[in-house]
């Protein structure tokens, strides 16, 4: 299973499992035993690599005191051998709750008095909370063993098993927490959010050696990881990157610690504090030791996603110097009070990214107050109003404010993002392409059209610095016009015409091939086929050409990158080195949307990394390995995981199929496609047959399909009555029971074929040879093509031959996914790769080279679009209503009838003239 898979189906089991369990508070059981793994893997990852046998762990144990000392020292912790993870699970049935509670109690004793701040109090929460797993020691040792047995396969170590740890548990935090109600935005800011936030942050600190970051609110961890993540696509060494984190709840914070553990960084690079961060700023001394361990905490970058709108005490924080430049938050709002906090610890040259309630930016009294001082400080350099609807349990309008505390520019740049996203559930979900638009246009501070402007503080002072998004950004679509000329006479406006002005510039004379001059400021339109003109147009042909030529070599560049240095590339670095090629291309090409472009490698590129990396963990020879094929099927009631068949580790059966083993492909695909036409075959039967024949035995109680045994009787009825010459001849001959009278009758009858039946060596035909041509000649017999005995029979004859083509089908299949199986664990290198080049690559281009037919299907539609809005004038309906109503009052003059009938038709008749 690839890390999807296998994070899915630990949700999927976990969220069965956890019965009456709210899903939020069950995460912290889940991911406490993940993270307990994690910790026993990683102890004997070092153990192993550091000579120790298997004998050697097996003596593990507390009163060891040297091997305690020097596994604390180079771990930072100690778990003996009967505590580890891999233990409980050889104990089997003789495992039990007091196992777990001892060990946890055992390694909060072990800790490395070094990593206390990492480590003490990690599984606080899992420990108390073991007892609602169930009302018995029994019903919690079956629930904690359900559930270490649940995520025993996920891998802990290495670059790509930590990627897949890591992802599985940021996977089952983001379904917990859609899960979890109103709690999830406590704790989870969606991925996309998070990488958004991130990448800003990391543009910015791209030319650092080190750097520090802090999340003084920091739930899961996910905002860190992500700009660690970000950052070291810029930076060489990622353990230059220091992560500071504060978080108020200590369930949550928990949560921040083992996340940052997992994901391989140094426990020293690592600085957490569970406190309140806005009545308990980050100390500036251990208690400890003051005065060696003062830090004032200046960083690099802030990243936060505080609680929307929390009460709190401003009382007594006037000289706070996190907030006595620019004043206090009200007690009912405390969105500016974690702004300011957050602003303060920043280093002169840093840079903070921050998730706010809409309200923030327009609000007076002490918030309109805070938000004037930070624009006249010139601090606010950006704000990006985010979809609604994208934070789980909360549809609340959010933004994004990005400060900083030394700004050249005077100006904030403000960015409506609200339209940009996918629709996912029932959440909004921002794609690859809308973050990489938003990050560039506030990398280069853009002014784009209905979605970016950079507001000067003048237009900022005119507006009483209300900052509310629609006062500078109209992101709205325009409502559609309508011409009163044109809708009464007809034409074309040429002021309609005008505002595709964007394609007339980049298909010069395109617009005077497709209109011509009409009455006035109105056109015609001059071409029959519309799509034809365009597509033929020598402008659209040279626009076309330019663009396949920009892309000419773009396959052999990306063989060149994927291909040939598929070993040794920096798979963090790659995607932005292709995006940027493409951005490349793309600069003298008008209409096509770069972030379109970016789309498309961002949908491949989630593909193609993944196998990026087993490749470069695993080895070249992944490519050639195949994995069991993992369902969860019904047995006796139960599910079970079985076996069914195999899948590629990276190479999908179906790209073999359709490249090495085609001729068998195909030629399964046309029996299958047999399979289809007999159904359909079927269906037109069916529809062909009368009421009656519909309603008869041959077909089941709804009547939409036959039933093979009553049709096999029918059938057997219908040739029962079959009679010809030959056949009334053959009955008197199996009436006769003398040889003599037999051959007789023989030489008689001339009627009868009778060399189609195998003879008695005496001249005479047996019972079993007579009755078996009886059956040949009445199933051959003839009937009126659209006859119900003709239907019986093709039916009959097409169940036989579905029966025949079912098991060549499934014979077939066995045998190709057999064969694809041994032709993947056979492949030559130079095949791997044409393989890989066929997964990776073809995808990409293909998809690429569409753009150009997306742009003039669009221009083709507008241009349908505004001649059929005035095809049909005004004028022309009324006249053709006219003409009917008078047609139809013509039509009344004929009528007879009563007296009260004919009143009743003069009064609609004046009706339908008007009077």
């Amino acid at each position: 299973m690839n890390k999807q898979q296998l994070a899915t189906k630990i949700w999927d089991s976990a969220n069965k499992m956890r019965s009456k369990i709210e899903a939020n508070e069950y995460k912290d059981y889940i991911l406490g035993f993940i993270f307990y793994k994690y910790l026993s893997d990683r102890e004997l990852k070092f153990l192993k690599e550091n000579s120790f046998t298997q004998e050697d762990i097996e003596a593990l144990v507390e009163d060891d005191a040297e091997t305690v000392k020097y596994v604390r020292e180079n771990v930072g912790y100690f778990i003996a051998y009967k505590d580890l993870f891999s233990t409980w699970l050889k104990m089997g049935k003789d495992f039990d709750v007091s196992n777990v509670t001892d060990a946890l109690s055992a390694f909060n004793r072990l800790i490395n008095p070094s990593h206390k701040k990492v480590f003490e109090g990690i599984f606080n929460t899992l420990q108390t909370g073991l007892s609602k797993l169930g009302d018995s020691s029994a019903s919690r040792t079956k629930a904690i063993s359900d559930l270490i047995h649940l995520i025993k396969n996920i891998p802990m170590d290495g670059k790509q098993d930590y990627d897949v740890l890591g992802f599985i548990y940021e996977y089952l935090i983001s379904m917990f927490a859609a899960n979890a109600g109103k709690k999830a935005g406590e704790f989870y800011t969606p991925h996309e959010v998070s990488l958004l936030m991130s990448e800003i942050v990391a543009e910015h600190l791209k030319d650092k050696k080190e750097i520090i970051i802090y999340d003084p609110t920091s739930g899961s961890g996910s905002l860190l990881i992500n700009i660690g993540r970000s950052i070291a696509k810029h930076i060489d060494d990622e353990n230059n990157i220091k992560y500071y984190a504060q978080e108020l709840k200590q369930n949550t914070y928990n949560l921040t610690r083992m996340n940052l553990v997992m994901r391989g960084i140094l426990p020293d690079n690592i600085v957490t504090r569970n406190g309140d961060t806005l009545e308990d700023d980050w100390p500036y001394f251990d208690e400890v030791n003051p005065v060696e361990t003062y830090n004032p905490l200046y960083v690099d970058a802030v990243v936060s996603n505080p609680p929307y709108s929390q009460h709190w005490d401003p009382s007594n924080k006037e000289a706070d110097p996190r907030y006595a430049r620019f004043g206090l938050a009200p007690k009912s709002k405390a969105d500016y009070a974690f702004l300011l906090h957050d602003l303060f610890h920043l280093k002169p040259d840093g840079i903070m990214t921050i998730v706010l309630p809409h309200g923030v930016l327009y609000r007076g009294g002490e918030e309109g107050e805070i938000r004037r001082n930070l624009i006249e400080s010139n601090h606010i350099d950006a704000i990006i109003g985010l979809p609604t609807n994208i934070f789980f349990g909360t549809n609340i309008s959010t933004i994004i404010m990005v400060l900083k505390q030394k700004r050249e520019n005077t100006d904030v740049l403000i960015v409506d993002a609200s339209k940009g996203f996918i629709k996912v559930g029932k959440n909004n979900k921002l794609r690859a392409s809308d973050i990489k638009k938003i990050v560039d246009t506030v990398t280069i501070r853009a002014d784009i059209d209905k979605f970016s402007w950079k507001a000067s503080r003048e237009e900022i002072r005119r507006n009483e610095y209300n900052l509310n998004i629609p006062r500078y950004v109209d992101s709205s679509e325009g409502a559609e016009k309508w011409d009163i000329y044109a809708t009464m006479f007809g034409g074309i406006p040429m002021s309609e015409i005008a505002e595709l002005s964007e394609y007339w510039s980049a298909f010069p004379e395109l617009k005077e091939t497709l209109f011509s001059k009409g009455v006035g400021p109105y056109a015609e339109l001059a071409v029959n086929n519309i799509e034809q003109s365009v597509d033929e147009h020598p402008a659209v042909k040279a626009f076309v050409s330019n663009f396949m030529g920009a892309f000419r070599d773009f396959d052999s560049f990306l063989k060149s990158e994927l291909i040939t240095n598929i070993a040794s590339l920096n798979i963090s670095k790659e995607e932005v080195f292709l995006s940027a090629d493409i951005f490349a291309r793309l600069d003298f090409i008008p209409l096509i949307d770069k972030y379109e472009a970016y789309q498309l490698l961002a949908d491949e590129w989630a593909k193609i990394s993944v196998d990026l990396e087993i490749i470069q963990t695993e080895g070249f020879n992944a490519v050639k390995k195949v994995d069991p094929n993992m369902v969860i099927k019904k047995k006796d009631g139960k599910e079970e995981e079985v076996q069914d068949g195999w899948i590629g580790h990276i190479i999908p059966f179906e790209l073999v199929h359709r490249t090495l083993l085609s001729a068998e492909y195909e030629a399964l695909k046309k029996k299958e496609s047999r399979l289809t036409e007999i159904f359909s075959e079927y269906d037109e039967i069916l529809d062909s047959l009368s009421d009656e024949e519909r309603n008869s035995s041959v077909t089941n109680d709804s009547s939409d399909a036959f039933v093979a045994k009553e049709v096999g009787d029918k059938l057997k009825e219908i040739n029962a009555d079959v009679d010809t010459q030959e056949i009334r001849t053959l009955n008197a001959y199996a009436a006769l029971s003398r040889k003599a009278d037999k051959l007789t009758f023989i030489s008689a009858h001339n009627d009868v074929v009778w060399s189609n039946m195998e003879a008695n060596t005496d001249g005479t035909y047996g019972k079993k040879a007579v009755n078996a041509y009886l059956a040949e000649l009445q199933s051959a017999f003839e009937f009126p093509e659209e006859s119900f005995e003709a239907k019986i029979v093709r039916i009959s004859k097409l169940m036989t031959e579905e029966k025949e083509v079912k098991a060549q089908v499934k014979a077939d299949a066995a045998a190709l996914h057999m064969k694809t199986k041994a032709t993947i664990e056979s492949l030559s290198d130079e095949q791997a790769l044409e393989l890989l080049e066929q997964k990776w690559i073809f995808p990409l281009t293909e998809s690429i080279k569409q753009l150009p037919n997306a742009v003039t299907h669009v221009l083709v539609d507008k241009i349908k679009a505004i001649s059929e809005k005035y095809a049909v004038t005004y004028s022309a309906v009324v006249s053709e209503i006219q003409e009917t109503e008078s047609t139809l009052s013509a039509l009344i003059d004929e009528l007879v009838g009563n007296e009260y009938d004919m009143k009743g038709l003069s009064e609609f008749q004046k009706l339908l003239k008007g009077e």
